[in-house]
């Protein structure tokens, strides 16, 4: 049984948990003021379901934006369905939360992004490297490290 706490997929799960809520309010009530998102998922993912001629377009990632036409927005526990207008033609999707990649809010600059595991391997290497730099011997204070440094 391992002893470590897994940040990330804690982090990731508490990221998800808020595009969730942010959903939930916008089937609720649409969205407020000049709010609107850009989201890009894997659609390699299982779980994620649109059309066959948008899959042969998008073959491993698509970038959705909700902002000025979107219906039948559907919120559940594991992904969201919508509906989006793609040249005139209306096109169902349903992407799982764990598909996303990035969720970015542009009118407040809010913005989210889930590494991937490649990405999560060298940000754990980074933080090895300065914690092998910065210890001391007999000196283990406690250090906070901003994630923002190690944002390409």
């Amino acid at each position: 049984m391992s002893q470590d706490i897994d940040y990330g997929n804690l982090m990731h799960t508490a990221m998800r948990g808020l595009i969730k809520t942010v959903l939930t309010s916008v089937s609720d009530n649409g969205l407020p003021g000049a709010h609107h998102f850009f989201i890009t998922f894997d659609t390699r993912q299982d779980g994620v379901e649109l059309a066959d001629w948008l899959r042969e377009r998008y073959p491993e990632e698509m970038t959705i934006v909700m902002q000025h036409w979107f219906e039948n927005l559907e919120v559940g526990d594991d992904g969201f369905a919508i509906t989006l207008n793609f040249g005139d033609a209306p096109e169902p999707l349903y992407i799982p939360y764990s598909s996303i990649k990035t969720f970015v809010d542009p009118s407040v600059e809010f913005g989210l992004r889930f590494e991937s595991p490649e990405d999560e391997d060298e940000i754990e290497q980074l933080i090895e490297e300065s914690i092998e730099v910065e210890e001391e011997p007999g000196h283990h204070d406690a250090e906070v490290v901003s994630l923002d440094s190690f944002r390409k």
